[in-house]
């Protein structure tokens, strides 16, 4: 990977992977137009996503800072006064974070019990990507069609959480993506459109940041020292782009359903069959 390559993916990686069109697919899809994918190497090529997914981490991190700032006073200030805090209720943002814990498990269990087949060449396979990329957007277009879009994020409870977090395990198929999962969850739960992006973008944080630790640290030792910088370059552009990315999903869906990606998902989906 050169570092235009690396700009490349990058830019990819930071547009898509809020959208609810599914970052895998497209870096996995740039990744073979570039001629960076290739089926003896496909666990190498697992690990280098979760590496740039690093930047958009850290811009959700970055974007949500206030929000987790507040998470986490509110927790630390309910578990020093754990006996009040039964007796009075936990601050919402504390059930905030407990939430957001619960949701990650999920992803965490299924993630670790799944890793030889999401580091196998099915996972990059383009007509399961294709799929994947029909299929959620038919079940997206039934969440917005039936859904209520009445409850706002601070009505978010347990059971909630273990569905939305249920959700997000589906996207380790690839072309499901980790937005769009949760998002059409957070829709046929009745959540609005913004809320279900909000829960999304905040739970996707424990998984990507320590998916993207996990695969740095297992391929840390294997990596050619020639492939630091492009990294670096990647989850740098990745983090800049991410952060505009959300900004722009956030304003959007306050006035505009997904139907724009739902489409697209389609549109792209039918294209790669046909191609195949």
């Amino acid at each position: 990977m050169n570092i235009l390559d690396a700009v490349i993916l990058g830019i990819v990686q930071g547009v898509t992977e809020f959208l609810p069109i599914s970052s895998t697919a497209h870096l996995t899809l740039a990744g073979r137009i570039l001629g960076l994918v290739r089926p003896e190497s496909s666990a190498q090529w697992t690990a280098t996503l979760a590496i740039i997914q690093l930047g958009t981490a850290a811009s959700v991190l970055l974007f949500f800072r206030s929000e987790l700032l507040a998470m986490a006073r509110a927790l630390l200030a309910d578990l020093s006064g754990f006996g009040r805090a039964r007796r009075e209720g936990f601050r919402p943002d504390s059930r905030l974070a407990f939430l957001i814990a619960v949701g990650t498990l999920p992803i965490v269990v299924l993630g670790l019990a799944l890793r030889s087949f999401v580091e196998s060449e099915i996972t990059k396979n383009t007509t399961v990507i294709a799929w994947s990329l029909i299929a959620l957007a038919v079940v997206l277009f039934v969440a917005e069609r039936t859904g209520k879009r009445r409850r706002e994020l601070g009505e978010k409870k347990l059971p909630d959480a273990i569905v939305v977090g249920l959700a997000q395990a589906l996207a380790l198929v690839p072309g499901a993506s980790r937005s769009g999962t949760t998002i059409t969850a957070g829709l046929f739960l009745g959540f609005t459109r913004e809320a279900a992006a909000r829960f999304s973008f905040l739970l996707s944080i424990p998984a990507v940041v320590a998916s993207g630790i996990y695969q740095l640290m297992i391929v840390l030792d294997d990596l050619d020292q020639s492939q630091f910088l492009p990294l670096a370059v990647s989850v740098a552009v990745s983090g800049i782009t991410g952060y505009l990315a959300i900004a722009f999903l956030l304003n959007y869906l306050r006035r505009h359903s997904t139907g724009v990606f739902i489409a697209y998902r389609i549109l792209l989906g039918t294209a790669l069959l046909l191609l195949l």
